[in-house]
């Protein structure tokens, strides 16, 4: 990794929202204590101080900053029918420049306007993705996903989605263990998707619901155990179609495919983490055989394990 920080501009704007703004300035403005690698570079760019939500901001530097960053961010505005042209030309010229750019919630309607999203799939706040697709019909716009990741072009939903790309930067950028330090630090799950340009993965939300809650660290702490749907629902005092029924009211997906997204990412952490082989990694996260872990490895993110740990160790 090079030694200089990474620059990540956020460009800013009057009537943009301050939750994503602000979210966005604390996953890139602040490394977690025990991190010794170069951090981000952060500055908020706008032409004039603005108010976001309840606050007053001032910017660090004009919009001109966006074509000297790495990475470019565009929070949610409250309006997307008065979009200012400034600050699409901005993003435009910043992506042109080579910078990798990002929007966050209702920020996608800049990128849109800026024809950064054309013939991509792209995402935005559920409220607003039919008008997303009505206004920009070259857009791919999922409604279903957390966020959607290009390579170069990266777009999330609302709010707390807004977190989870934010992290799957960090671990991009600097590895699962790192970007764990920064979920840890903020008290969020560390959702860890993908490993690909355009692939696309809704990770499992945080629920307060207790028998399932118990269920999903019983299973985390034993995934490299041959575990079945049965062994859950044992463990879970339910039947096998209960189960089924509750998990997927809670988390939108089945027992079965939730335990082999589990294995994958575990499998990836040490990849990412560890010098162990592929048989060693197969049965640590439960995958028994390095075949088996290959083809499903593949199939999940897309690339076999030997090249996923080439392009992301660290």
């Amino acid at each position: 990794m090079s030694s200089a920080p990474h620059s990540v501009a956020i460009a800013m704007t009057d009537g943009m929202l301050h939750f994503e703004l602000a979210l966005a300035h604390e996953v890139f403005g602040h490394a977690p204590d025990a991190v010794q690698v170069p951090w981000y570079d952060v500055s908020i760019c706008g032409t004039q101080a603005v108010h976001a939500g309840l606050f007053r901001v001032d910017p660090d530097s004009g919009l001109d900053r966006l074509t000297r960053a790495d990475t470019v961010i565009v929070p949610a505005l409250a309006d997307i029918h008065d979009i200012p042209a400034d600050l699409v030309e901005a993003v435009r010229t910043a992506h042109e420049s080579g910078a990798r750019t990002v929007s966050l919630c209702t920020g996608a309607f800049v990128l849109a306007a800026a024809g950064l999203l054309d013939g991509l799939r792209a995402t935005t706040h559920w409220a607003h993705t039919d008008q997303l697709a009505a206004c920009h019909p070259r857009v791919q716009v999922d409604p279903d996903v957390l966020y959607v990741d290009n390579g170069r072009v990266l777009t999330s939903a609302g709010k707390a989605a807004a977190m989870d790309l934010c992290l799957h930067l960090v671990r991009r950028d600097h590895g699962s263990a790192i970007a764990n330090l920064v979920a840890r630090r903020l008290v969020v799950p560390p959702h860890r998707a993908g490993g690909q340009a355009q692939f696309v993965m809704t990770p499992v939300p945080a629920h307060h619901d207790h028998r399932l809650t118990e269920l999903l660290g019983w299973t985390m702490q034993r995934l490299d155990q041959p575990l079945t749907v049965e062994d859950l629902a044992r463990q879970a005092t339910m039947s096998s179609r209960q189960l089924a029924r509750h998990f997927h009211s809670v988390t939108g997906t089945t027992p079965l495919q939730w335990l082999l997204t589990q294995r994958i990412r575990r499998a990836q952490e040490l990849l990412e983490t560890t010098d162990d082989g592929i048989d060693t990694i197969a049965s640590a996260s439960g995958m028994g055989t390095a075949t088996t872990l290959r083809r499903h490895f593949r199939r999940t993110v897309g690339i076999p394990p030997d090249t996923y740990r080439r392009t992301f160790r660290k």
